[in-house]
């Protein structure tokens, strides 16, 4: 385990009761404004169901510029059907790119104000890789988490059952229409029981999240006070691999960058040149290779350098998580994770090094005997609280020099490949830092006892995600904190083919929210 978590989490501690929690605990029975609020949920299934599949049917690839214009349009339209006020566009300074789309509730005599954040663009697809029977964006029911074509069931009519255990397979399910649909039926389940909300709503839906929230910043700088709150809801990401509840109170940050490797100018006969030359498929493997060790840590220098301290509520909350590795292992097929000795929600709160993927000359079936031009490699930099996106690019950049190699952004010249024996161009990508909010805020604690309210359960409190999401910026322009809590069932597929939603985690996202609107 690194040194800056502390030392090794004894197996007793997770034992320890959830002393955040200010529930008391699993005998709680669920309270009646939340069963009133199920109670409307149960009764409008079947029309919910319906607006959410025409939803999912919009395409929402963040660079399609038609179809992310068709989305904002029918979030507004849904928006303004449940009389939510104030609804617009907010658009960036930068022309051309994805608006936010906003409204509000304001609640007479409300003392706190929560704004609630989704997004509605989704990860680009390849169509062909979606399972037979699948489409990303023609929704289908399947009635257990078996993505095959045998397990698609009709959509179900009014008055025929709707099983908990059924998911709908499209993209955006999960990540994040779920969350933008769950918002806006809470509220509408809210004043469907015949309660109001206990504070001012603020409703916050981004266009382009999976593109890595490039105009983000400029949006919330330009609305600065239309966007004030006491905090932030985000609705993204996954609960608990056990499907228990959970709140995160932060994001890791995330920053890419890509390495290209070069060889000879054309390929070349491998019998004809082999151990003559070089093989930049090689070169970029050995350099990958010197990245990380055996026990998954990363070698580069500095790497860990500035990573801010778990708080005592951190380690203490981080203490009680329960363990999900052999479910997981079991579930994805391996024995021995990366950092050895080091369990799941441990591991998410160092900052890591992950290789997106590799290319160079064709494998398998088309590959041919030639030492290849060049290869690729994209790494994919997470970040904790401390690190900063740009030094952490630096650093790399910096190992990359130590292992012999010209650095370049730029193609190489013949002059530079007359003078450097090794040359990597690399090409850095704009990124966020990670983000995290006190567990200690009496708002963060009112949240969790909100949230506590909708399960007889346990509630799961993390200290961060693993995951990555724009958080700091709302840090940085409104000076203001977030709080995660997520929705969708872990084993979603989230950003790949055969994305999918369980039906019960999307009618319990809409609880969760609801019960949030009713903090006072």
């Amino acid at each position: 385990m690194f040194t800056y978590i502390g030392k090794k989490i004894a197996m007793n501690k997770l034992l320890l009761a959830f002393s955040l929690l200010l529930a008391a605990g699993n005998s709680t029975a669920q309270s009646a404004e939340i069963l009133a609020i199920r109670k409307v949920r149960i009764a409008s299934e079947h029309s919910w169901l319906q607006q959410y599949v025409s939803f999912l049917s919009i395409p929402n690839v963040a660079d399609d510029e038609s179809n992310i214009a068709r989305n904002a349009a029918r979030i507004m339209e849904l928006m303004q059907e449940r009389n939510i006020g104030n609804v617009q566009l907010l658009h960036p300074v930068t022309k051309g790119a994805p608006p936010a789309v906003y409204g509000e509730v304001k609640v007479p005599g409300a003392t706190k104000t929560i704004a609630f954040y989704a997004h509605y663009d989704g990860q680009p697809v390849d169509s062909t890789r979606w399972a037979a029977g699948f489409h990303p964006f023609k929704p289908v029911l399947i009635k257990n988490a078996v993505l095959h074509q045998s397990n698609i069931i009709p959509f179900p009519e009014k008055g025929q059952p709707i099983e908990p255990e059924w998911r709908i397979v499209s993209r955006g399910s999960s990540d994040d229409k779920g969350g933008v649909l769950a918002i806006l039926l809470a509220y509408e389940a809210l004043k469907q029981s015949g309660q109001t909300a206990g504070c001012n709503i603020k409703f916050f839906f981004e266009g382009e999240e999976e593109a890595g929230s490039p105009h983000l910043g400029e949006i919330l700088q330009q609305h600065k006070a239309l966007l004030n709150a006491d905090i932030w809801v985000i609705c993204d990401g996954p609960v608990h691999q056990s499907g228990s509840k959970q709140i995160s109170f932060g994001v890791r940050g995330d920053v890419n960058m890509d390495i290209v490797v070069y060889g000879s100018k054309r390929p070349l006969h491998s019998g004809h040149y082999g151990n003559w030359a070089p093989n930049p498929a090689l070169q970029l493997s050995r350099l990958l290779a010197s990245m990380k060790d055996e026990q998954g840590k990363v070698l580069i220098k500095g790497f860990y350098d500035d990573v801010i301290p778990l708080s005592p509520a951190e380690k203490k909350a981080l203490a009680a998580v329960p363990k999900a590795d052999a479910q997981l292992k079991k579930e994805l097929g391996f024995i021995r994770n990366e950092i050895p000795g080091t369990d799941l929600a441990e591991s998410l709160l160092l900052p890591s090094l992950n290789i997106n993927g590799i290319q160079s000359a064709n494998a398998g079936k088309l590959a041919a005997n030639v030492i290849p031009v060049q290869a690729m490699a994209t790494l994919d930099l997470r970040l904790v609280k401390g690190n900063d996106q740009q030094v952490q690019q630096q650093r790399v950049v910096d190992h990359i020099k130590a292992q012999g190699f010209y650095v370049t952004e730029l193609e190489p010249t013949d002059a530079e490949r007359a003078q450097y024996p090794k040359i990597a161009r690399v090409i850095k990508q704009e990124g966020y830092n990670a983000q995290r909010t006190s567990m200690d805020l009496p708002i963060a604690k009112d949240i969790a006892a909100a949230v506590q309210k909708t399960t007889a359960g346990n509630l799961i409190l993390v200290p961060s995600l693993g995951g990555s999401l724009p958080l700091f910026l709302f840090e940085k322009h409104l000076k203001v904190n977030t709080i995660t809590v997520p929705l969708a069932n872990h084993d979603n597929n989230q950003h790949a083919e055969n994305e999918n939603i369980r039906l019960q985690n999307f009618w319990n996202g809409i609880e969760t929210m609801a019960s949030i609107m009713m903090i006072k």
